[in-house]
């Protein structure tokens, strides 16, 4: 079968692996239809940041099953399934207060074993959330990174009423701008220093977009000045520019969510601490996408919001590719952040 090796020093090739085999009675054997290149995936394909080398990435795919093992009885040949990357222990005292992304013995799809950048890759049943009928595997891709956003918003409390400011309009970004959206925000505010970005979450959600690029924090500040109560800030771009931006912008008793990882140390100067102390900020630290029961009404909120056609995904698509074209589209990355999502797709073998 084909597959999308990641070797050290950015090398990225097409290659024959061998046919994955079921190896255990809750394995489950997917034949991959559509897999997106994370933001995560950049430092492991740049930077050697990946547990292991060759690896083939990938953990947000969607497929179809082909055969399971003895203990999976739930799934039937032809179900469409979409990827749950974390694999926790569930048995320490972690995973039995419902904490699963702070399990110390867990697995990941596409990181810590070979991931869906392939035609076919073979999971636990665990790994798996089964599609409705309704919604189709171009928006199965798409369940993990919606489901980060809307697991940060489930940590906040929901976002009804609220108003919500998204600082990075990149993918996760401007699905957590329609997100917010559908959900009953009473106003969404994009941040980003990319006017087209901009302009997208315009179109599919935002009721104000600011341009950081040009804009000082003071004329953000005044811009928001008529929404600055009940606000919910969430950070997305990862930068410890932007964490302190929406310290320094938020509103009194304001919320915000810190969702970006960051790559780079972060200092704050005492003015803008202070804001934490005097303006009484809740911080919100969000990390993965998981709740009990597993894995999490986070997953069963996005196909909601699917089944509602609330989610506009075409215009976050950069580059839709056959497994050669992806890797070019990947190596032409150089290390750089996407300027829209990356998919590779499997349909047509």
């Amino acid at each position: 079968m084909k597959s999308v090796v990641v070797h050290t020093g950015g090398k990225m090739s097409v290659e024959e692996s061998p046919m994955p085999e079921l190896n255990a009675p809750d394995d489950v054997l997917v034949c991959v239809a559509y897999s997106g290149l994370c933001g995560s995936d950049i430092p492991r394909i740049f930077s050697n940041g990946a547990h292991f080398y060759p690896i083939t990435l990938g953990h947000e795919f969607s497929g179809h099953v082909v055969s399971t093992g003895t203990e999976c009885g739930d799934l039937q040949e032809g179900d469409a399934v979409v990827c749950v990357p974390l694999l926790p222990c569930f048995q320490c005292e972690e995973c039995c207060k419902a904490a699963y992304s702070q399990c110390k013995h867990y697995q990941f799809i596409g990181s810590r074993r070979d991931g869906g950048h392939a035609e076919f890759v073979v999971v636990s049943r665990k790994n798996l959330f089964r599609l409705p009928k309704g919604t189709s595997l171009m928006q199965g891709a798409f369940f993990e990174p919606i489901t980060v956003g809307l697991h940060a918003l489930k940590l906040a409390g929901g976002c009804e009423g609220k108003e919500v400011v998204v600082i990075g309009a990149g993918t996760i970004g401007q699905l957590i701008i329609q997100a917010a959206a559908a959900l009953g925000a009473k106003s969404v505010t994009a941040i980003d220093i990319n006017p087209r970005r901009l302009d997208l979450a315009l179109s599919t959600g935002a009721t104000h977009a600011c341009d950081s690029a040009i804009m000082s924090e003071e004329e953000i500040r005044q811009h928001s000045h008529e929404r600055r109560f009940n606000q919910l800030i969430l950070e997305t771009a990862g930068t410890p520019q932007t964490v302190a931006l929406a310290l320094d912008i938020a509103g009194p008793k304001a919320q915000v969510a810190l969702v970006g990882t960051l790559h780079k140390d972060l200092t704050l100067n005492v003015v803008t601490f202070s804001h934490i102390l005097r303006k009484e900020l809740t911080i919100l630290g969000s990390w993965m996408n998981y709740s009990a029961p597993w894995p999490g009404s986070e997953w069963q909120q996005a196909t909601q919001l699917f089944a509602e056609n609330k989610m506009n995904l075409e215009p976050l698509i950069a580059s839709l590719s056959t497994p050669e074209e992806f890797v070019t589209d990947v190596i032409s990355l150089a290390g750089k952040p996407m300027t829209g999502k990356i998919l590779l797709d499997m349909t047509g073998r």
